[in-house]
């Protein structure tokens, strides 16, 4: 009877232990799925703040509003892209897509990565060059222009200087220049005999100056009077001449403009002069506007004028202090008659804009097989209202008497 007893007593404890077991693991197992419900729960609800926010910026730009709000979206598209990648994963990883909203939103959400990768892939190197190489370069016919807008609240002249020296450019532009930077840039007179030199206290100063003879240069004021631009001639060592615009126009940003009109004015008026002249001609600065943006493709269109970046890369010139925040802003476009010597983005050198140096090759052969862009009737009688509405706005027009002989 007692060895009996003895192997009932094992038998209990087992029994017990086995329940201890199976209910501690039940707990636990409640509260891994408790847990990864709530893991689940936060990484769909940043998908889906994440991919809102990718969608709204996609859709914003597509209204026709100059709102700077609205416009300010033209700008990120990148950034915009790479959140709605992020957020398309995680979605994928914490839902299953099964409802219709859920179907919904992924589909909205690998719309707006379509789109903002079709915006930006004419400046991928997956595209074709718009710009071709020089084939044949002839030292007398080629122009070298280094741009660089220098941040009005730099007071590191001594860098961009360097750089300067290190370039040789035979023409040089620098904005956000005011009387300050015009004194320390006055030892540049003894290698550049031709400057126009225009320095503002409001952020929209201009300094040009160059080794080629200039030729009919003025300052002018297209859409503001507080906002110069430089027009004229280059004339190049072979003798040919080249039209040549610098411009700088506000942004569309609440403390400088709050509609995007009188920048887009601004680019667009050049444009149309570049569409009624058959010359050779360059439009160089900072537009305060992305290559990707709706203006800048309007621009193109209108004038003609082709964008070295395309087929090539973004070339990124600003924020040059913030690697994760940077936009194509400065920009050279030019007309077919050249090709491409070189394009480079150059170093920092204590502004929030990277300078950037083109070397074109002006070879008459390129007008037969280069790009020959031509606007649609829309789109030339957009370009209209939108320079009438700027000009009007600012009480300015064509006949008003805005412009300055350049000092030569």
């Amino acid at each position: 009877m007692q060895s009996k007893g003895t192997d009932k007593v094992p038998s209990f404890f087992i029994v017990v232990r086995a329940l201890v077991f199976e209910t501690t693991a039940a707990w636990f197992e409640i509260v891994e799925n408790y847990c990864s419900g709530m893991r689940n729960g936060t990484i769909t609800i940043i998908a889906y703040l994440l991919g809102t926010v990718s969608i709204a910026a996609t859709a914003l730009p597509l209204f026709r509003s100059e709102v700077w709000w609205v416009r300010i979206f033209d700008f990120p598209r990148l950034q915009v892209l790479f959140l709605g990648v992020v957020s398309l994963v995680l979605f994928f990883l914490s839902a299953a897509a099964e409802s219709f909203g859920e179907a919904l939103f992924s589909a909205a959400l690998l719309l707006a990565i379509g789109h903002q990768a079709y915006m930006m892939f004419p400046y991928t190197r997956l595209a074709g060059k718009q710009v071709e190489d020089s084939v044949s370069i002839d030292p007398s016919r080629t122009i070298r222009i280094l741009f660089a807008n220098v941040l009005m609240t730099n007071r590191d002249a001594a860098r961009i200087k360097r750089i300067i020296r290190k370039a040789a450019p035979d023409v040089l532009l620098l904005v956000e220049t005011d009387q300050w930077w015009r004194e320390q840039m006055d030892e540049l007179m003894c290698d550049f005999p031709h400057p126009v030199q225009h320095p503002k206290d409001n952020t929209y100063g201009m300094l040009l100056y160059s080794k080629l003879e200039l030729v009919d240069a003025v300052v002018k004021f297209l859409v503001h009077n507080d906002v110069p631009s430089i027009h004229g001639k280059l004339r190049l060592e072979s003798g040919d001449e080249v039209e040549f615009r610098c411009l700088h126009p506000r942004p569309p940003v609440p403390n400088e403009e709050p509609s995007s009109g009188p920048r887009d004015a601004e680019i667009l008026v050049v444009g149309k002069e570049n569409r009624e002249d058959d010359n050779p001609f360059i439009v160089f600065g900072d537009l305060n506007d992305v290559a990707w943006s709706r203006t800048n493709y309007l621009f193109q269109n209108v004038s003609g004028l082709l964008d070295p970046r395309v087929g090539r890369g973004f070339y990124h010139t600003f924020h040059a202090r913030i690697p994760f925040l940077r936009f194509p802003l400065d920009h050279y476009f030019h007309s077919n008659h050249f090709r491409l010597v070189a394009f480079e983005r150059l170093e920092y050198f204590g502004s929030d804009h990277f300078p950037v140096l083109i070397e074109l090759s002006l070879e008459p052969d390129s007008v037969l097989v280069q790009e020959n862009l031509t606007p649609q009737p829309e789109e030339v009688i957009e370009v209209e209202e939108k320079i009438f509405a700027a000009r009007a706005e600012s009480q300015l027009s064509d006949s008003h008497p805005q412009n300055e002989k350049a000092p030569l």
